[in-house]
């Protein structure tokens, strides 16, 4: 244990006020974030993207390709790979567009039997008939229009993404020379930026290669079940692989309604024990255990940062949440070497797993005297 600061070394303020000082600020810059979340999301998903390509221009500058043609290649990775994902989107959601209208009928008689359950358990008719209008063509176009922005906005947001791109590519040029400078003056602050680079690469890496295996999967999944829209499906669940935990249960919908009105309880069954439980295990099992190991953030810190930043940033949030919780606790905890200790508050075990091991050999060793019958002497790991 370390000894306690002595009176000279101790703030001004109680920590009570400090806490609350801090969680004022806090409070007063979300609420800073949301009011222009228009610009910080787009600047921010471009300052992903650049960081992902970002090896991409090293290596090429290893070689011997100069610093102009290897920003020239970036910037055209970058951009292909954002037409190809748009044209893939506008064309899923023209599908869907087109989808809607052909199962109105259905869509109209599965809301009815939702308003006829609802008034059986006590709802009033004025809650059962605004159900009843919820599932109409135009009411789910409207809600995924109001998810998605007005066209304005999209067309904004387009523009910063494109212009940011080209401007960050070109001043990425200067960072590994930035680096060495800073490195002279805050050392540790260059640690914490490399540490964060290499954290949100390989968090985009694992995420995106286990994304698209499972909106494989999904799409092949579906179209067996001859489940209308399996691409955008597919689509949706490679989108909603980036929202840690509940991404899954927001890809799920769509299948199993229109699974529902076009095979009934069969189909909707089938999407739940085949759809549903290998990406169950991939999103609970497998993708926690390599995206935890690569921004070493715990499962509730996770958890709690999708809802944090989609509450603030809107639903962009929620895909860019991961990254952003990394690059305010590089901010705030990694550049500042005193507070180190705070690490393991928020999923990095590297320093906990030598207590871990011995509280896991304590236990053992506690199940084996209970099994033998000799008494418990309440060994454990010492701190």
């Amino acid at each position: 244990m370390e000894p306690e600061p002595s009176e000279s070394n101790r703030s001004a303020l109680p920590r009570t006020v400090i806490i609350l000082l801090a969680l004022a600020s806090a409070t007063i810059a979300a609420f800073g974030l949301g009011a222009i979340q228009g610009i910080v999301t787009p600047v921010f998903f471009a300052f992903v993207l650049t960081l992902c390509v970002h090896p991409l221009r090293r290596w090429m500058q290893a070689r011997g390709i100069s610093r102009g043609i290897a920003t020239g290649t970036t910037i055209a990775a970058v951009f292909g790979l954002l037409t190809a994902f748009a044209a893939v989107l506008i064309a899923s959601l023209a599908q869907f567009s087109a989808l809607l209208p052909q199962y109105a009928p259905q869509m109209a008689e599965f809301g009815a039997r939702i308003s006829a359950m609802l008034e059986s358990v006590g709802f009033g008719p004025e809650q059962t008939q605004a159900v009843l209008n919820g599932f109409t063509p135009g009411r789910i176009v409207g809600f995924l229009g109001g998810l998605l922005g007005n066209v304005a906005s999209l067309v904004t947001s387009l523009v910063i993404i494109l212009t940011m791109l080209i401007l960050m590519a070109i001043d990425g040029s200067r960072v590994p020379a930035l680096l060495i400078h800073l490195n002279y003056h805050r050392p540790a602050l260059v640690s914490a930026l490399n540490g964060f680079g290499t954290g949100v690469r390989r968090y985009m890496v694992a995420t995106t290669v286990l994304g698209i295996a499972q909106g494989l999967f999904n799409w092949l999944v579906l179209v067996i079940l001859q489940i209308p829209g399996a691409l955008l499906w597919g689509l949706l669940s490679f989108i909603c692989s980036f929202i840690p935990n509940i991404g899954y249960f927001i890809a799920i919908i769509p299948p199993l309604f229109f699974g529902y009105l076009t095979g009934g309880w069969p189909t909707f069954v089938a999407v739940i024990i085949i759809y549903g439980g290998i990406n169950s295990i991939i999103q609970s099992i497998i993708q926690p255990k390599y995206v935890g190991n690569a921004v070493s953030l715990s499962e509730t810190l996770t958890f709690f940062s999708v809802l944090f930043w989609a509450v603030v940033l809107g639903p962009v949030g929620a895909v860019l949440a991961v990254p952003l919780t990394l690059l305010f606790r590089t901010i705030l905890l990694d550049s500042d070497p005193t507070l180190s200790w705070w690490r393991p508050l928020t999923g990095d075990n590297k320093d906990l797993e030598l207590l871990i091991k011995e509280e896991d050999k304590a236990i053992r060793a506690r199940r084996g005297r209970l099994k033998t019958g000799r008494p418990d002497t309440g060994s454990g790991p010492k701190a």
